[in-house]
């Protein structure tokens, strides 16, 4: 009896977060930093920085493919092939296997992409930072679409000041109400054609551009250096795992910060397949884990939670929850579990070809591209559907990977690879989905992984509003292109793409006002279970048309604020 106390005693902490990426690992850092106890578990390997990425520093010919998914990828990476670049070689160690962690589509198209290591996505975002506005709270609400959003801009305005300064964000301040300025490090610079571009449809158009607002040091401060973090070394070999720490990650960011304080403990291979609800005290006392490797269970005991495994992954553990209290899953009386699957539809926008500017050149390989916020359905421009979309691309000159695709042999051919080719520009747009109960995810009755889990059942597919504003995604940015005078403008409209191709999955456990219609409160707690919290993708209302990530850490660090508050008033 006294071995088993120890052992209970052994596995307690003040805190458990499940999930080390975006938002566990800023969990971790904001309740170890407060004085809290915590165990990350992570439920896919140990990923060390810096030694760890595999490929950071490898040359096109160290790979035996030059980096092309080979037949293996394609088999059994099937749903990141469908990317057009998760499966490549470059990368591909950072992603997981489809064939070996299956899940099912059963209408539409999901495409699920995980990475299950330290740091999660962390390592393999766009790293694209952008505030949500004062609108995007309100939208849903004024539209009747979906339920209102239980708080406001300003309710995570300081917030995101708070996480921006940790992160370090490069940007430039616009002044626009449509995209919020940060708390910014020097941005990066556009290219000459790319501001010829910002020029002429400013003037023309009066639409802005603005460089890409990229969480990358270009300034690093002195907090930024004392976790071993670098300035970028304009590589742009981001998603192979940066040494220098120059992009924010978990794994060079908030876990180093947590490590700091002593009182983080890192758990691998940890699937969690449910959290342990004590009917005495209608409150959750703890998980209960699978070892990934050996798959022997154990369970671990903390005062709160802090559900962080992705809008995906934490639901489906709510799901596998149950209990006398909960049979469908715990936190569902709302039956929203699952539902409202969103995410930002890509796959659509223009490019051209551009004349001159042949004496123009860049420095490095710059991480990042220009941004053009939102102008459908703002101010006074009003179309045939709602909320609206943006768009991420930029200029490059082609390089000596062009040869690839020409025709051509020989020493005359090999000499004109050395220099430069012509400029091209290209956009693609990121359109706002709307929430729908209709696009979801289930646990399979009958099918099982290696774990002896559900595996996953998604209905996903893109409703009229999503079609009809893709029109206009392609049409206006070839009209961009073509007021600046570039050539051969083209426009491309997708109609394979899938939901979950932005890898911005949200939704599936929504915050709300309202237990009936909703899972977790203004504070990121599950309605009924109040010290279980969920602060990843799981939690969005709506979707926006910006990157969420800047988000996610904003209501993280809120979230865990408010936890250890409720902490100290002995109401958790």
């Amino acid at each position: 009896m006294n071995i088993n106390i120890d052992a209970i005693k052994k596995q307690t902490y003040d805190a458990i977060v499940v999930g080390s990426g975006i938002s566990g690992g800023w969990a971790a850092k904001e309740l170890t930093e407060k004085g809290l106890n915590v165990a990350v578990l992570e439920r896919g390997r140990e990923i060390k920085h810096v030694t760890g990425y595999e490929t950071a520093t490898k040359d096109p010919w160290d790979f035996a493919h030059r980096g092309r998914p080979d037949n293996m990828a394609a088999e059994q990476y099937w749903a990141g092939m469908r990317t057009g670049y998760t499966a490549n070689e470059e990368h591909r160690y950072l992603f997981e296997n489809d064939k070996e962690n299956p899940y099912i589509e059963k209408r539409g198209g999901f495409d699920w992409l995980r990475a299950y290591h330290t740091g999660g996505k962390s390592l393999l975002w766009g790293r694209q930072s952008y505030r949500w506005n004062e609108e995007d709270f309100m939208a849903n609400a004024k539209e009747g679409i979906g339920i209102d959003w239980p708080i406001r801009y300003k309710d995570l305005e300081s917030w995101y000041t708070y996480v921006e300064k940790f992160a370090g964000i490069s940007g430039q301040k616009e002044g626009l109400d449509v995209l919020p300025d940060s708390h910014f490090l020097p941005p990066m610079a556009m290219s000459a054609p790319e501001v010829h571009l910002k020029n002429a449809v400013k003037s023309k158009m009066g639409r802005p551009i603005t460089i890409g607002r990229t969480a990358h040091l270009t300034q690093p401060a002195a907090h930024h250096t004392a976790i071993g973090r670098g300035q970028c070394q304009f590589r742009d070999k981001c998603m192979r795992g940066c040494p220098y720490g120059g992009y924010f990650s978990s794994l060079s960011a908030t876990l180093p910060a947590a490590a700091k304080t002593k009182r983080l403990t890192m758990i691998h291979n940890a699937i969690v397949s449910e959290i342990i609800f004590d009917e005495k005290t209608q409150k959750a006392k703890g998980v209960r884990v699978i070892d990934q490797i050996t798959k022997a269970v154990t369970e671990y005991y903390a005062k709160i939670i802090f559900l962080n495994a992705g809008a995906i992954g934490s639901t489906a553990i709510m799901m596998q929850s149950k209990s006398n209290r909960f049979p469908n899953g715990m936190g569902n009386q709302s039956d929203q579990l699952g539902r409202n699957i969103m995410d930002h539809h890509l796959g659509v926008g223009a490019s051209a070809t551009v004349e001159g500017f042949e004496d123009d050149f860049v420095y490095g390989r710059r991480p990042s591209g220009l941004y053009i916020p939102r102008f459908r359905n703002w101010g006074r421009d009003k179309r045939e559907y709602v909320r609206g979309f943006g768009y991420q691309g930029g200029a490059g000159r082609g390089s000596w990977g062009r040869g690839t695709n020409m025709d051509g042999f020989g020493a005359d051919f090999k000499a004109e690879m050395t220099q430069l080719g012509g400029w091209n520009i290209g956009f693609t747009g990121f359109g706002e989905i709307l929430p729908n109960p209709e696009n979801r995810f289930t646990l399979s009755p009958d099918k099982k992984d290696k774990w002896g889990l559900p595996v996953l059942e998604f209905e996903a597919e893109f409703g009229s509003n999503e079609l009809n504003m893709r029109k206009d995604m392609a049409n206006d940015m070839a009209e961009m292109l073509e007021a600046a005078g570039f050539k051969n403008v083209t426009t491309y409209n997708s109609t394979t793409t899938h939901i979950g191709l932005g890898i911005h999955e949200m939704g599936t456990a929504r915050m709300g006002n309202d237990p009936k219609t909703s899972v977790l409160n203004k504070n990121n707690q599950v309605h009924e279970v109040k010290n279980v919290f969920m602060t990843d993708g799981a939690c969005m209302t709506s979707a926006s048309c910006v990157n969420p990530s800047l988000t996610y850490m904003a209501l993280t660090a809120r979230a865990a604020d408010f936890a250890v508050s409720e902490l100290k008033k002995k109401n958790l």
